[in-house]
């Protein structure tokens, strides 16, 4: 008997084939503000990694190691905001809050490909610079076209698995009841939560997925600075250790905006929303944006390439 109410009861339920996403809460009223502060952001985001990638793709100089990874870099800078701004100033301009079942499938895939190619850039970025400070004379044979393909090749693939499992796990559960998602964009705890079946399973899963990943890259680019520390105190010339500083200064730099964020949210997970919220915002918005200054500001090469074009 209890068996057969279960099925009508799932037979009464609606399967969802569209959701609705509530934007960032406690903002009722700020709709118009955010809406320019948000498209000023991704203007800026989308103007300054178009010029990156430009200045590096038209300079023959620039066609080194470091900046094919850069390259890479922007692209997922352009790519990234790209998953959840436009949908999210829709929300704010328009009142469009509905979101179809592909479209929510698409966010979520994308935004843990893009974060975690970027998480693994940063680590080849860390391997790169060590090579470059440590091993100078063998650089160019190390960190050659080949390797420096596969690398960043590499980078593109393992997050493809990555992220189709996580999106696997999260839509084939079945969802049957309410389709209202309380954030601004498809991740994967604000849509798992609306499942109508135990997500004990997926929750463990991207705990240590999410988990693994940002740890292990994190403790390589530890071990990538801890040696290049231990030669930059050998090197006799003061010129020598200004120049390996001014090297590692914007990779450390951009390194520190994208870790603190993940570490935040991923190791906070009793965050109340509007503090999850900001911090996604931050890196899915503001470090984008900021990459390109960061990597112009202190770079000679770059504002050379700039000015040139």
């Amino acid at each position: 008997y209890p068996r057969k109410e279960t099925q009508m009861e799932q037979a009464n339920h609606t399967v969802v084939t569209h959701f609705i996403l509530l934007g960032i809460p406690n903002t009722d009223g700020l709709q118009t503000i955010f809406f320019f502060t948000f498209l000023a952001f991704y203007l800026c985001t989308l103007l300054g990694n178009l010029l990156i990638l430009s200045a590096i793709l038209g300079d023959p100089r620039l066609h080194t190691p470091m900046y094919f990874f850069l390259c890479n870099l922007a692209v997922v800078d352009l790519s990234f905001p790209s998953v959840s701004i436009p949908k999210f100033l829709a929300i704010l301009w328009a009142k469009n809050r509905t979101i179809s079942l592909g479209g929510c499938m698409s966010q979520v895939f994308f935004f843990h490909l893009l974060g975690s190619t970027e998480c693994l850039l940063y680590t080849v970025m860390a391997y790169d610079r060590y090579v470059a400070i440590c091993h100078p004379l063998r650089y160019l044979l190390i960190m050659n076209r080949r390797v420096c393909a596969l690398l960043a090749a590499g980078c593109w693939i393992s997050s493809s698995f990555h992220a189709t499992i996580l999106s696997s796990l999260t839509f084939t559960l079945p969802y049957c009841g309410s389709n209202v998602v309380d954030y601004f964009f498809c991740d994967i705890f604000p849509v798992a939560k609306l499942a109508c079946a135990d997500t004990y399973i997926i929750q463990t899963v991207v705990f240590t997925n999410t988990g693994m990943v940002p740890v292990i890259c994190f403790l390589l680019i530890l071990m990538s600075y801890m040696r290049i520390v231990y030669s930059v105190v050998k090197m006799n010339s003061a010129e020598g250790r200004r120049k390996a500083a001014s090297t590692c200064a914007s990779h450390l730099t951009v390194v520190t905006l994208f870790f603190g964020p993940s570490a935040l949210i991923y190791t906070q997970p009793e965050l109340n929303m509007v503090m999850v919220t900001a911090v996604e915002l931050f890196g899915s918005v503001v470090t984008p944006m900021l990459n390109p200054a960061i990597y112009t500001l202190r770079n000679k090469e770059v504002k050379a390439a700039l000015r040139k074009l």
